[in-house]
């Protein structure tokens, strides 16, 4: 039979359903994980100083604290110095289509979120007419039309299959009177 542990010794099992923590510990206000932290410049809530975990150009959304300053209004409000509160910004609002406004003004990367987005019709593709969703990506956007991934592949499928436009040789320039001599050299 073994020694009981002296109980100063034994670790506490917290019970099913609880989580063991301290109430002076922060958390993270967005995934709720008490590692590494940092207070946001914008706002100053805590959130996971994991931003150097982003890997360049992947357009992955691991990042709580690059999730924030990117795909909210109170980063990009903070970003671009507007004085005042977020929520009342007439620059922010004007600077984005209303989806985008109302998305980055609700998404799950906000610590406090747009109470009255705005209404909007959602843009549709120039080509095939189907909903595109522009806070969740896979578009894209000529002047004033926006293109779905679909429609968008397509088209630069048919960009890559004729390659590159070959260039016709130049016709030879009809020679300028005097152009068979140099400056200053008496022609032979």
């Amino acid at each position: 039979m073994r020694d009981a542990m002296p109980r100063s010794k034994q670790r506490k099992i917290p019970r099913k359903g609880l989580r063991a923590s301290h109430s002076t510990q922060h958390r993270c206000g967005l995934c709720g994980k008490t590692g590494r932290l940092a207070r946001t410049e914008c706002c100053g809530n805590w959130i996971c100083d994991d931003e150097d975990e982003y890997a360049l150009f992947s357009y992955a959304r691991n990042s709580c604290h690059r999730n924030h300053s990117r795909f909210t209004l109170c980063g990009y409000h903070h970003t671009e110095g507007h004085a005042g509160d977020w929520k009342e910004c007439a620059v922010c609002r004007d600077g984005f289509e209303p989806e985008l406004y109302a998305y980055y003004g609700t998404n799950e990367y906000n610590f406090e979120k747009l109470e009255n987005p705005p209404a909007f019709e959602p843009k549709r593709c120039a080509a095939c007419g189907v909903a595109i969703r522009l806070g969740e990506g896979g578009y894209s956007q000529l002047g004033r039309d926006y293109w779905c991934e679909s429609c968008t592949t397509n088209g630069l499928d048919g960009v890559r299959r004729r390659g590159p436009q070959a260039k016709k040789p130049r016709e030879p320039r009809p020679a300028a009177p005097g152009s068979g001599r140099r400056r200053g050299r008496p022609a032979k």
